[in-house]
């Protein structure tokens, strides 16, 4: 049994090679929710989404969001129609959206329509929401107070970033397979994807239990870090960091994932690469994934970089 906890593009790359090189029924993939909102009545979950389309191989490369191929006619018709056009519904996608919505009212949980939505993907892993309550990431900025999606996508992170809360987060529990797998004698490893520490693991660390049980695992936990030559590959992480007044890299990653992780691993250019920060080993490798093959072979990396770490049972 693996965990991967994951979010955005990244993320879910990370958590596609890792799918890749496991037989099917090894991982868990636990997916941030704190970017999930409300829109034109449906319930939306990008991150959820772009995992299990990635995993299913439906992800649309190009964009880094959505589905391959898709069609805009709703989208369309909306925009004639004078409705809010801001956030892009591809018509393949909206499906989902529309199930998810109804099932919800009807009473059942994130978890277990996120699942049946992946079985019919065809995708062999489990994915599950860090939670199956609501958590919805609000992010401080010059401007005032701004929902994630607003600051994200309409005003594609322009406003200067100050800070960032989570609302629900004290209120929510994390989902009972996550924190079953977490808590499971047979757990190898778990593995934080290179996702945005504030954005999309934030979150999820902030649901009560969760940042808990990782502290108690006895298994190793390695996080790859999302940064390359100072640079986020895909999404806003440095820029956030430099306006929090933190120099983008691995070193970064430290302090909000003290006494969680084991070992970083970083690209080969990052200034901490060799070294240690508050029993953090930082480790260089090549994390950059181009394609499905780059997907696994730093999959196969964090794996054994994990098994090294492993202590004898």
């Amino acid at each position: 049994m693996i965990v991967a906890l994951a979010g955005g593009v990244g993320g879910a790359r990370l958590a596609n090679g890792l799918a890749g090189v496991l037989q099917p029924g090894e991982l868990l993939v636990a997916v941030n929710v704190g970017d999930d909102f409300e829109h034109l009545g449906l319930t939306i979950c990008p991150d959820i989404d772009t995992v299990t389309y990635t995993l299913a191989g439906l992800n649309d490369r190009e964009r880094g969001w959505g589905v391959k191929d898709e069609s805009w006619a709703f989208m369309d018709t909306l925009r004639k129609l004078g409705g809010p056009d801001w956030f892009a519904l591809g018509d393949r996608d909206l499906a989902k959206h529309v199930l998810r919505t109804d099932r919800l009212r009807r009473g059942d949980t994130l978890t277990a329509i996120t699942q049946d939505i992946a079985r019919a993907c065809g995708i062999v892993q489990t994915i599950v929401p860090v939670s199956d309550d609501p958590v919805r990431s609000i992010v401080e900025t010059d401007e005032g107070a701004l929902p994630f999606q607003d600051y994200f996508v309409r005003r594609r992170c322009e406003p200067v970033f100050r800070a960032i809360r989570y609302e629900g987060a004290e209120a929510a529990r994390p989902a009972p397979a996550l924190l079953a797998a977490l808590e499971d004698p047979a757990l190898e490893a778990i593995v934080i994807c290179p996702s945005n520490p504030v954005l999309s693991i934030g979150p999820l660390l902030a649901v009560p239990g969760v940042a808990e049980a990782l502290r108690r695992r006895r298994a190793p936990c390695v996080a790859v870090s999302p940064f390359i030559g100072g640079e986020a590959v895909k999404g806003p992480a440095a820029k956030i960091m430099r306006e929090l007044g933190i120099v983008p890299g691995a070193a970064a990653l430290a302090k909000p994932y003290a006494g969680i992780v084991d070992a970083i691993l970083c690209d080969y250019d990052d200034p901490g690469a060799g070294t240690m920060i508050d029993g953090i080993r930082l480790i260089a490798a090549d994390t950059l994934m181009r394609d499905d093959i780059g997907q696994r072979r730093l999959a196969r990396v964090a794996l054994a970089l994990a098994a090294t770490l492993r202590k004898p049972a």
